[in-house]
């Protein structure tokens, strides 16, 4: 087959337990899981704001100080360097005690989407 090229799907820039700031809205939280590209249906990525890329990694974030989890696109996070710990109800559920520097993830399955 002449001229067809597959690219390669682009690696994850954060990993479950990453510390991360979201870029626009400038809440922190903590990566819970990923998506390789956006699994949201239709109407939902129509209300986002912002909408993004779909074809790039999404993350599930634990809101700090809230109850919170949000659905961002990469483009929109960046890494958190305050590295302080996250409050949020969910932590214990799926995350080891703060290292100091990350949560270590646990073996409970996500249970979103």
């Amino acid at each position: 087959m002449v001229g067809m090229i597959r690219i390669a799907a682009k690696q994850p820039q954060f990993q479950a337990g990453q510390l991360v700031r979201h870029r626009r809205y400038g809440y922190r939280g903590v990566v819970v899981a990923l998506d390789v590209r956006c699994r949201a249906d239709e109407a939902w990525y129509r209300q986002n704001r912002t909408q993004p890329d779909r074809n790039q990694p999404w993350y599930h974030v634990l809101v700090d100080g809230t109850s919170q989890v949000t659905y961002a696109a990469e483009s929109s996070l960046k890494a958190d360097e305050e590295k302080a710990e996250v409050s949020h109800p969910l932590l214990d559920v799926y995350f080891e005690p703060f290292d100091g520097n990350r949560y270590v993830r646990n073996e409970k399955p996500w249970s979103g989407w």
